[in-house]
Order: structure tokens, then C-alpha cells, then sequence
């Protein structure tokens, strides 16, 4: 694992750009095994959520809410709206990890369910074909939630470390790293997709 000290505000140069987005590739990489942790853990909470739909039916409430909030939005502020509420759960993930990667954890497996509610329902109401639209949004989105629960649960693992005093201030350190290098973009993209596409279906 690379090691090297480098200054945040030195972050965006020109020199340092390039072994900044070398060095957050790389703790993706290092950090492969929980991503595919959570993958499956979020993988089987939609299982749950979609066999036993009844119940999450509680969850109705929480969804027309959303809707409500979203309703009248379109275009920029649509956009803007889904940006916003998806960063932070980005963010929260990462930094709330510290207590033992439990917020993470707990994040993964309501949204896992959430999902596999909807696809239930929408299968009832609707038919299977109406999952693409999940898809778009979903390529840029899903990969970087995955992440960002992944580095939270690893930051919470910082206790089961020799020295992990400084293993917490790096796993931290890079994790912000992957934050604004890698999952702002791809969360970034994946409303602009979706805000649009929204927006042209309503």
C-alpha cells in the first residue's frame, strides 16, 4: 500500500493528480474483499426484502414521502436533489464506519431491502420490464455506494490492526481520497442520469 504523505491542499496539482488517482485505484483494489462482502450482503437483503415484501409494507410511507419531496422537481433541481441525498449517504457511510462499520452495515441491508421491496411491487403492479429503469442510474450509483460502505466497514475493522493508531489516520486518509476521486464522479453521473431520465418520463 502506498504510504506516502501527501498535503490535501496539494491534492489538485497538476504533479500530484495523477499519483492521487493512483493511489485511491489502488486502495479500491486492496479494499476488494469487503466491497465483495457488502455486494453480497446487499445482494441477499433484496432477496429478503422481495420474498418477504409483507413485511416491509411500513416502508410505503417512507417511499410516498420521497415522492412527494420529488414530485414537483425537474431538470437541475431534480438532479441537484438526488446528487446531494446520495453524496452524503456516500459520506456518511464512510466517516460513521468508525464505530465498528456498524452505520455501513445497517445501510447496506436497508437499502438492499428497500430494493427488493420495490422490485416486488413494481413485478405486482406493473411487469418485469419496467427494471431497465433501474439500470442507468444504477451502473454509476450501486458501484459507488458499494465502495463507500466497503471503506466505512474497513475503517471500522481499524481495531483488529497491530498499530492501529496509525492505521486508522490512513485508512481514513485514503478513504476521503476515494471519496472525492472516485465516488464523487460516479455519484455526480448517476444523477445527472437519472434526473434526466426521470424528468423526460414524467
Amino acid at each position: 500500500m502506498v504510504r506516502n504523505k501527501m498535503n490535501i491542499k496539494n491534492l489538485w496539482t497538476k504533479k500530484n493528480l495523477r499519483n492521487s488517482f493512483a493511489r485511491a485505484i489502488n486502495y479500491v483494489v486492496e479494499s476488494k474483499n469487503y466491497i465483495y462482502f457488502v455486494l453480497l450482503l446487499f445482494i441477499f437483503s433484496i432477496i429478503v426484502g422481495f420474498v418477504f415484501y409483507e413485511k416491509f409494507y411500513f416502508l410505503d410511507e417512507l417511499l410516498k414521502e420521497i415522492i412527494e419531496k420529488t414530485r414537483h422537481l425537474s431538470g437541475i433541481k431534480l438532479i441537484w436533489f438526488i446528487f446531494k441525498n446520495n453524496l452524503w449517504s456516500a459520506f456518511v457511510s464512510i466517516i460513521f464506519g468508525l464505530f465498528f462499520g456498524i452505520v455501513p452495515l445497517m445501510g447496506c441491508i436497508l437499502n438492499g431491502s428497500i430494493l427488493g421491496y420495490v422490485m416486488r411491487r413494481t413485478l405486482e403492479n406493473y411487469s418485469v420490464f419496467e427494471f431497465w429503469k433501474l439500470l442507468p442510474h444504477g451502473i454509476f450509483e450501486l458501484p459507488a455506494i458499494f465502495i463507500s460502505m466497503a471503506l466505512g466497514l474497513k475503517i471500522g475493522m481499524f481495531v483488529f490492526s497491530k498499530n492501529w493508531g496509525e492505521e486508522i489516520k490512513t485508512r481514513i486518509y485514503n478513504s476521503l481520497l476515494v471519496f472525492l476521486i472516485i465516488i464523487f464522479p460516479l455519484i455526480m453521473v448517476a444523477a445527472i442520469i437519472e434526473g434526466v431520465l426521470i424528468t423526460l418520463l414524467k
